[in-house]
């Protein structure tokens, strides 16, 4: 597979997730805001913004401010406009690898941005995030319906992965700071949309040690740590056509995700809320590794060659023999 479409279909998949996951984390923190007259608006909007990776502007936050920040932007600071925007570039210049279903997908998605932006600010923007939910919800049914399991496939489910890992733990640090006992833990679950899979497997008990396992060590839920990360490491595992070393991985990527799944995966009983911050902003750590050592392994772009005549060879090396 080119370089290029490679890194085209890992992008897809990072920006669509990020979307999704962006849409997810707003529509739960609007509804908050505007439902509990106990919390401070613009300390939430602060933390939210914090969270997600944009700069604080000056003066007091409300819930429409950070809205057109994080929503409508058009800065390039990573709105979900502007992701959604960059997915759908990535995959104009590589449809020869993607289906017409997934660009038809997300080119009628972006086209389709405009009006549900003009229909937000006129009814609030609940129905903006549930399109944006609703829509990375179909490209990925028809990625898994329509794409061969092959590297493309690979790469797409890898960026995927990758960038779950990250908005999960954006959303568990959103809480961090929150006391064991406090109910804001229960919007991490609506927010990855795990709330009632959280309530079957602990029999309706809502605790904040128990929430954070959920989200970090499940096996079985989709959106958890663990099981992104060990499904990145899977396709990483895939995409090494020669993968039978003696002595372990061979590449850094494989090294940094088997690792931090180790981790999570021996971790002992009851000990994940303590220094939960700093094991978050770790693994977020890890995800920037982790993307800059697949791209160096996989995207890098090789030097071009420069043919030079007979005489013009003889001469740099009559130079550099002059020179020795």
């Amino acid at each position: 597979m080119l370089a290029r479409n490679a890194e085209s279909l890992f992008w897809i998949g990072r920006y669509v997730e990020r979307a999704d996951d962006t849409a997810r984390i707003m529509d739960v923190a609007v509804h908050q805001l505007l439902e509990d007259s106990t919390v401070d608006p613009d300390r939430t909007c602060r933390r939210l913004l914090r969270v997600l990776g944009f700069t604080e502007p000056e003066g007091r936050l409300d819930v429409r401010t950070v809205t057109e920040i994080v929503a409508f932007g058009r800065d390039g600071a990573g709105s979900i406009l502007d992701t959604i925007g960059f997915a759908r570039e990535n995959a104009r210049g590589a449809r020869e690898v993607t289906s017409t279903e997934m660009w038809e997908c997300l080119n009628t998605t972006y086209n389709g941005l405009a009006e549900c932006e003009r229909a937000a600010k006129r009814l609030g923007p609940h129905e903006f995030f549930r399109y944006v939910e609703h829509r990375a919800a179909m490209f990925a049914g028809l990625a898994d319906s329509t794409m061969c399991r092959d590297d493309g496939y690979r790469f797409l489910l890898l960026g995927r992965s990758i960038e779950r890992v990250d908005m999960t733990v954006r959303q568990l640090l959103s809480r961090a700071g929150d006391g064991p006992t406090s109910p804001s833990w229960a919007t991490v679950l609506r927010s990855a949309g795990g709330y009632d899979t959280y309530l079957r497997t602990y029999r309706g008990a809502l605790d904040a040690g128990r929430i954070v396992e959920f989200m970090m060590l499940d096996r079985l839920f989709p959106r958890s740590v663990f099981f992104a990360l060990k499904q990145a490491e899977e396709c990483l595992a895939q995409l090494d056509h020669h993968g039978d070393y003696r002595f372990g991985a061979r590449d850094e990527a494989q090294r940094l995700l088997g690792r931090a799944r180790s981790e999570l995966e021996f971790i002992g009983p009851g000990v994940l809320l303590d220094e939960l911050a700093t094991r978050l902003s770790s693994l977020q750590d890890l995800c920037r590794k982790a993307g800059e050592a697949i791209a160096l392994q996989y995207f890098h772009a090789a030097p071009w060659v420069a043919w030079v005549s007979a005489r013009d060879a003889g001469a740099d090396m009559a130079i550099l023999e002059g020179e020795l």
